[in-house]
């Protein structure tokens, strides 16, 4: 009997840690851990105090402990946690960080390292502490696991891990949620949201590295005939001045919309209603919108750096960043070039189909095996 142990304290409390992200990531591979392990596995999942995570087949223990704040998950992870780790044979960190005196082999799961290029997003003590327990995590552990190739390479250049020592495990997306809808479906929500009949679609956080200026200024480069409006849906993060200062110097208010954070339920049907997906971000761990997008169908744009290529592939456009003029000819060739939208779509139906839960379970499975056996 093989006893594993995870620590999932970065699940929230209630149901909305189902929508994305890091949250999003271990919900989906917890959900799909037990059918694809061995019978004589026994998985225990460590929670916080009042989470209302269930996953079948596998044991979940609350802490006493209430682990939302930052600094109570930090004195639980590194203080409260590590003697009540003897009984597993494998300890798995499922985000970034493990217990320092760890009595047990470990395994440790890399997003990626924002905290690193992009540090002004977090406050000074925990960007500290992510950066220094990260990398002493990854060194002690037996087996890294990192959600792209991409953050793979960025973990071997920045912190210096041993390639030979990184597995990937990319996740997966909610295929019952993220598929093509019914068209009566998509027009009434269009008719609900006030939405034209074709515009083009970003979806994310507004903060400097989704790299929406950029995006703007190719986008005021067309004249007005031949664009079509630009619905940036997100939640404002930090450093988001120079987009709205964008929208106002090229006069774009009437041609770009901004309707806020936007709930996974209603996410599906923004993609659906979207003529093209727009992702000009200069750095991602995996870049799950884009997925998403191209599992409903949705033709997708994309920057050639970071996560971006291998979750795209073959589909849509790849283009530089900071190319302004390509950004613009891109957009220009998605406005009058319906045969590029239907290969685009295309394609990109296949693309997705790379990416199941099931093989993120049977990927972590294998690191698991390989940790156990080192």
């Amino acid at each position: 009997m093989i006893h594993v142990g995870l620590n999932a304290h970065l699940l929230a409390r209630q149901a909305g840690y189902r929508t994305a992200g890091i949250h999003g990531y271990i919900y989906g591979l917890l959900a799909h851990l037990r059918r694809n392990a061995p019978d004589d596995w026994r998985f225990t999942v460590l929670v916080g105090a009042g989470s209302d995570a269930r996953f079948d087949g596998l044991d979940v223990r609350p802490s006493r402990w209430s682990t939302e704040s930052p600094l109570r998950r930090i004195l639980w992870e590194q203080v409260a946690q590590p003697g009540q780790l003897r009984d597993f044979d494998l300890y798995h960190a499922l985000a970034f960080v493990a217990p320092l005196a760890l009595p047990v082999p470990s395994v440790v799961t890399v997003y990626d390292l924002s905290f690193i290029h992009y540090p002004q997003v977090l406050p000074a003590s925990r960007r500290l502490y992510l950066r220094l327990f990260t990398a002493l995590s990854c060194r002690c552990a037996r087996r890294v696991i990192a959600i792209s190739h991409s953050t793979a390479r960025d973990l071997h250049v920045s912190l210096g891990i041993a390639s030979d020592k990184i597995d990937v495990a990319a996740p997966g997306y909610d295929t019952a949620r993220y598929r093509p809808l019914p068209p009566e479906q998509v027009a009434a929500f269009r008719r609900q949201q006030g939405l034209p009949p074709r515009f083009w679609l970003f979806v994310g956080t507004l903060e400097p590295r989704k790299n929406l200026p950029t995006l703007l200024t190719a986008y005021a480069a067309l004249p007005r005939g031949e664009r079509l409006p630009l619905v940036l849906g997100g939640g404002k993060g930090w450093d988001y001045d120079a987009i709205f200062a964008a929208i106002a110097r090229y006069d774009l208010a009437d041609d770009v919309h901004l309707p806020g954070f936007i709930p996974v339920e209603d996410l599906p049907l923004w993609y659906n209603s979207a003529e093209v997906f727009i992702y000009p971000s200069v750095f991602e761990g995996f870049g799950l919108p884009v997925l998403e997008a191209m599992a409903c169908g949705t033709p997708v744009i994309v920057s050639d750096v970071s996560s971006l290529p291998e979750v795209a592939g073959a589909a849509g456009m790849r283009l530089p960043p900071t190319d302004v003029a390509a950004w613009t000819q891109a957009l220009r060739r998605a406005l009058v070039d319906a045969d590029w939208r239907e290969a685009a779509r295309q394609q990109g139906f296949h693309e997705a189909a790379r990416y199941r839960w099931d093989d993120t379970a049977r990927q972590t499975l294998a690191s698991y095996r390989k940790a156990l056996s080192s």
